[in-house]
């Protein structure tokens, strides 16, 4: 009893460090958010957004997933960080032509002739090559269970880019590719300060027998990852094709708004992965899988109407261009829940392991979401009425994610309980 409440204790111990991080990004992210969404003109802000959001996607393939093995390694081994540390980078400097082939073919289809190819480029760098590293160090802190270390960093990062912003916001010509620039070197500092401040010292150490054994996982990762996060912003590319830059605009500001409630609900999904990982039975009955998943809706729709109630009765709260975005707020009041338990249950599947199922529930949920989100903006002109339709939108794709996800836990249960009981003596270097 004493030694369970003493575990009890340590894990909420974590989390409010977590939490702590997430709430100090919070107030910056917003610091930020308003700072770059009323610098830039509301199209410029959608086409900075999008972009970003292509960054996003682009920094999964780079380094082709070798951060999964460098978590598990900071998690259970974290004497052989120097050792994956090595495989990382060498993964990293061979995805980085990929990396560059993808990011020229976004830039054709959806960036042509609507923002400047170096203002694309530095957008794109800033979040491949910086603020990706900075996730890494986070993630090998967070691995090694310092958790406070990992709240800084991020917390840290934030401020910096936040400083960036309102720099440009009083500084800056107000134009994007001004901003981009202001961008990347605040992500550019960041990065560096923090690699150089917070990750481990240790010797890096080439042992490509190590590597070779965790590739299968990495790929898997890194497909579920990128699949993950196309799926999850390909909404900003489509609504910049289907509807343009001012229409992406509005998008933007409204998803950046219900981007906010899931900081804390990322913060207790870091935990629930590492509780997962070492204690398999943690979801085995419905009553917790639900009580769980209430939660989460709860606190995401709690966060939303906070917001939304704000801009009702002020809209101009937030800048002018944020106002245009204030009266649509309530009206996508479900989707943030249904949004934040999708990364949820994506997270459940990583934590056990699942990750090429992960990819494919992933890539059918996005395929789902493009289909339904052109057929939404398509069939409704008034922005009234196509942002209304989100909530069923994702409501649709909770409901196929959810009965996807816990179909796969429940087949990966039955599996294991059917297998050979056997030990075998760990492998040297392992």
């Amino acid at each position: 009893m004493i030694e369970r409440f003493k575990d009890n204790l340590d894990l909420l111990r974590d989390y409010a460090s977590l939490l702590a991080g997430s709430g100090g990004r919070l107030v910056l992210s917003l610091a930020y958010f308003v700072s770059v969404a009323n610098g830039l003109s509301v199209g410029d802000f959608g086409l900075f957004a999008t972009a970003s959001a292509t960054g996003i996607v682009l920094s999964r393939i780079a380094g082709f997933g070798f951060v999964s093995p460098l978590y598990r390694t900071a998690t259970r081994r974290p004497q052989l960080i120097g050792a994956y540390t090595a495989g990382f980078l060498a993964a990293l400097a061979l995805s980085l032509p990929l990396v560059a082939v993808a990011a020229l073919g976004f830039f054709l289809v959806f960036f042509d002739g609507e923002m400047a190819p170096a203002a694309f480029v530095a957008v794109v760098v800033a979040e491949v090559l910086c603020w990706r590293l900075l996730e890494v160090v986070v993630i090998v802190n967070n691995g090694m269970g310092r958790f406070f270390t990992g709240a800084v960093i991020v917390i840290a990062g934030s401020a910096v880019r936040a400083l960036a912003a309102l720099a440009f916001l009083g500084l800056g010509d107000g134009s994007l590719v001004g901003w981009s620039l202001f961008y990347l070197g605040a992500n550019l500092a960041a990065m560096v300060g923090t690699v150089v401040a917070c990750y481990p010292r240790q010797r890096l150490r080439w042992t490509p027998r190590l590597y070779l054994a965790r590739m299968s996982d990495s790929l898997s990762v890194a497909g579920a990852e990128i699949v993950f996060y196309l799926q999850s912003e390909l909404d900003k590319l489509l609504v910049l094709s289907f509807g343009g830059p001012h229409t992406a605009g509005i998008y933007a500001i409204l998803m950046r708004l219900v981007d906010l409630t899931a900081l804390p609900i990322r913060s207790f999904n870091t935990m629930i992965v590492q509780k997962l990982m070492k204690t398999p039975g943690l979801l085995s009955t419905w009553r917790i899988r639900w009580g769980l998943e209430a939660g989460i809706a709860a606190v995401s729709v709690a966060g939303i109407a906070f917001l939304g109630g704000v801009l009702h009765f002020f809209p101009r709260a937030l800048g002018n261009n944020v106002a245009d975005a204030a009266p649509f707020v309530l009206v996508a009041l479900l989707v943030p829940a249904f949004r934040n338990l999708v990364e949820y249950e994506s997270e459940l599947l990583y934590a056990r392991g699942r990750t090429a199922t992960r990819a494919m529930i992933l890539a059918l949920v996005g395929l789902i979401k493009a289909g339904l989100l052109i057929a939404l903006l398509e069939r409704f002109s008034d922005d009234t009425a196509w942002i209304a339709g989100l909530n069923g939108v994702f409501l649709a794709l909770w409901m196929v994610s959810a009965a996807a996800s816990y179909t796969a836990l429940d087949w990966d249960v039955r599996s294991r309980r059917h297998e050979p009981r056997f030990s075998a003596a760990p492998q040297p270097g392992e």
